[in-house]
């Protein structure tokens, strides 16, 4: 049974606008980020002032989790959580992108591969694109799965430098 239609193919090599993250990069969030990884490097704090940063950055994956809702969203992504086939808003494979047309419901990560390029730097503006690569159906123990490919581009201010470019795997099965 082929499961990526001729629509969902059609999506291959969608990139969708740049979207910027909701507010700017900020030494809390950092400061938390680093504790969370256990990377007590001193260009994450305020002792980065005089090195070649000028100044506390943001950790090489920090772009990925400035992406979040913002505080004034008053929708609940738990709203269906009493449902035991719930799977939380994990569907919406990437917010800037259309949805797939994939007639399964469940999603695993596949995994993450990326590739640093730059530090954020505290007060910056953190923007992403995203792209569908690539679909491909898999035939797995329990039944079809189609591995969804995305990248992932992160960038900061204006001028839009590159930070990192991910590329997730997502199994929908």
């Amino acid at each position: 049974m082929e499961l990526i239609s001729d629509a969902a193919r059609a999506l291959i090599g969608t990139r969708s606008d740049w979207a910027e993250a909701c507010h700017p990069v900020e030494a809390s969030e950092t400061r938390r980020f680093f504790q969370a990884i256990m990377d007590a490097s001193p260009r994450y704090r305020s002792e980065a002032a005089g090195s070649r940063y000028g100044g506390p950055v943001a950790p090489p994956g920090f772009p990925v989790h400035a992406f979040r809702r913002p505080a004034s969203d008053a929708t609940d992504p738990l709203e269906g959580r009493g449902d035991p086939e719930f799977d939380g808003s994990s569907r919406l494979l990437r917010h800037h992108l259309p949805r797939l047309p994939i007639a399964l419901e469940g999603v695993l990560n596949g995994g993450y591969e990326y590739e640093f390029f730059s530090y954020a730097r505290v007060g910056e503006r953190i923007f992403s694109r995203s792209t569908y690569r690539d679909l491909r159906q898999r035939e797995g123990r329990s039944g079809p799965m189609v591995l969804v490919i995305i990248e992932d581009e992160y960038a900061a201010g204006t001028e839009l430098r590159p930070l990192l470019r991910a590329v997730a795997t997502t199994i929908i099965r």
